[in-house]
């Protein structure tokens, strides 16, 4: 369980999820630029240098070491022909008693409401409660965040409640609602695994 660990790869039926590479940075900058009134409403404020090599460079070493000491698994939804269609995040992953994690996500305009996000969390969600062996994965998006409240719905998450001033977005504190997905589900169905 020390040495080095294989980098993540999950395959659905349009993408894979990988890490960010080096090499991802053009792709990358492209389609945030391209989405950045679609994205800002729902995200924590762009710093000055969100779109520069160097911010991004420390991304992707981010992502690398926080897999590898399996605190978090960032992945880049690459679609089968190339394109960089977005990002999940599998973070805060905590062992012991809790065995659980959080989910983040966002998609570039052109690409959502496709159903590449709902694919995305479908198979992170099974890595998780099988290679990861997670009891328990949350997320969180704002009360007014349909489109998002519709995918987590869809991928068999369940409400939980609203958390009061969960996050900072768009530059104030703001509620979340919160839902769940449970391996074994009992609460109802779900599609998530």
């Amino acid at each position: 369980m020390f040495g080095r660990r294989r980098s993540p790869r999950l395959e659905t039926e349009r993408m894979v999820l990988r890490l960010p590479a080096h090499g991802d940075f053009g792709a990358w900058t492209a389609l945030r630029v391209e989405s950045r009134a679609f994205l800002i409403p729902w995200e924590p404020v762009w710093h000055a240098d969100h779109l520069s090599r160097r911010a991004f460079t420390n991304r992707v070493y981010w992502a690398h070491r926080a897999s590898r000491a399996g605190s978090a698994l960032p992945l880049f939804l690459i679609r089968h022909d190339g394109a960089l269609l977005g990002a999940i995040t599998l973070d805060n992953i905590r062992r012991g008693p809790a065995q659980m994690g959080t989910i983040g996500y966002w998609i570039g305009a052109r690409f959502a409401r496709q159903g590449y996000m709902r694919e995305a969390i479908g198979a992170v969600v099974t890595h998780a409660f099988g290679p990861l062996d997670l009891s328990r994965i949350e997320a969180a998006c704002l009360p007014e965040n349909a489109a998002s409240r519709g995918v987590l719905e869809k991928s068999g998450f369940k409400y939980e409640g609203v958390a009061q001033g969960y996050l900072q977005i768009n530059g104030r504190w703001r509620n979340h609602v919160l839902y769940s997905s449970l391996r074994g589900d009992r609460r109802g169905r779900s599609d998530a695994h």
